[in-house]
């Protein structure tokens, strides 16, 4: 039997969400190796949230089945009221699996997503949305300006062709530092980069006195709820490798997809080096053991080895 009246009965209000959810993806199943600072990765990416925004909004944060340390500092967050809401997954469900959760709990109108690595720049979010906003029929919005590749933005390409009040030019409108600095924290060798920049040119478009680029990628975007759930669910049955069938599906669809004249959003990969943390003479004084395992032939063995390892222990 019930003793007593259940007192939420007597609560008159509740709290509605904001208008805007930035939504964050972690997965960091151990802290060492490949992953010794992704802690602090994330914890970097977290703070220039709350630094760099200056639009309401909400953070949401799904882990993606992290080590009980990570998961743990996730948990101070949230009840340091950092973070508003906070997912734990108990296994790593792959970054499609993930965005299914992400996006349909979201509860903004407006989704700003981010894979954990990502560092913000101030206003970010009020110069993409200002994108969104302005452009017609935006699928995504991505905060900082690379090559893209070209069967992925035919729909922007041919809405800004067929519009008159379009002016669309092609050319190297993004600065080579800026083009090499993202490749860079990619993984990428310096001179793939210099031959990707001199054969691929960026579109830029001229819209209401606003310039863009034509071009976005699931890594970070801005979007709206009503249509990232048009693309659910994904169904990938690889952790990662797969996740380019947002950007093809959006495209193909017939969305927009550009990305800020500014770089508003850095890689940060796996390190701190981003940030300026470590020292500038790092690699002079790295050991003979070092510069072995850069050997290319050992280099590729040992990382074959260091991926069987993985699948074997975490794909899962």
């Amino acid at each position: 039997m019930r003793k007593g009246q259940n007192p939420a009965k007597f609560v008159n209000t509740v709290a509605k969400p904001a208008e805007i959810t930035v939504a964050v993806l972690s997965y960091i199943p151990y802290l060492s190796g490949f992953y010794a600072d992704a802690l602090k990765v994330l914890d970097a990416c977290l703070n220039s949230i709350k630094k760099e925004t200056k639009l309401e909004y909400d953070l949401l944060v799904f882990d993606n089945g992290s080590c009980d340390e990570v998961q743990n500092y996730l948990l101070n967050e949230q009840r340091s009221e950092k973070i508003q809401f906070l997912i734990l997954s108990d296994k790593n469900l792959g970054k499609g699996g993930a965005w299914n959760l992400i996006f349909k709990a979201a509860p903004g109108n407006i989704i700003a997503y981010a894979d954990s690595d990502v560092l913000f720049h101030e206003d970010w979010l009020s110069k993409s949305k200002e994108i969104l906003d302005l452009f017609p029929n935006v699928g995504m919005v991505t905060s900082r300006p690379f090559i893209t590749k070209k069967e992925f933005i035919t729909s922007t390409v041919k809405w800004a062709a067929e519009t008159e009040e379009v002016k669309i030019e092609s050319g190297k409108f993004v600065p080579w530092e800026i083009f090499a600095e993202f490749n860079l924290s990619l993984g990428q060798n310096i001179e793939d980069i210099k031959k990707d920049y001199d054969l691929n040119d960026i579109e830029k478009i001229m819209y209401k006195d606003k310039t863009v680029y034509a071009g976005a990628s699931h890594w970070q975007f801005l979007t709206t709820r009503s249509i990232i759930n048009q693309f659910l669910p994904f169904d990938m049955d690889r952790p990662m490798g797969q996740v380019k069938q947002l950007d093809q599906r959006m495209n193909d669809a017939g969305y927009l997809r550009l990305m800020t004249p500014e770089a508003l959003a850095d890689n940060m990969s796996n390190s701190l080096e981003k940030l300026g943390i470590q020292k500038a003479n790092e690699n002079e004084k790295r050991t003979k053991t070092n510069r072995l395992i850069d050997f290319p032939l050992l280099k590729r063995f040992l990382l074959f080895i260091h991926h069987r390892i993985f699948i074997a222990y975490y794909d899962r």
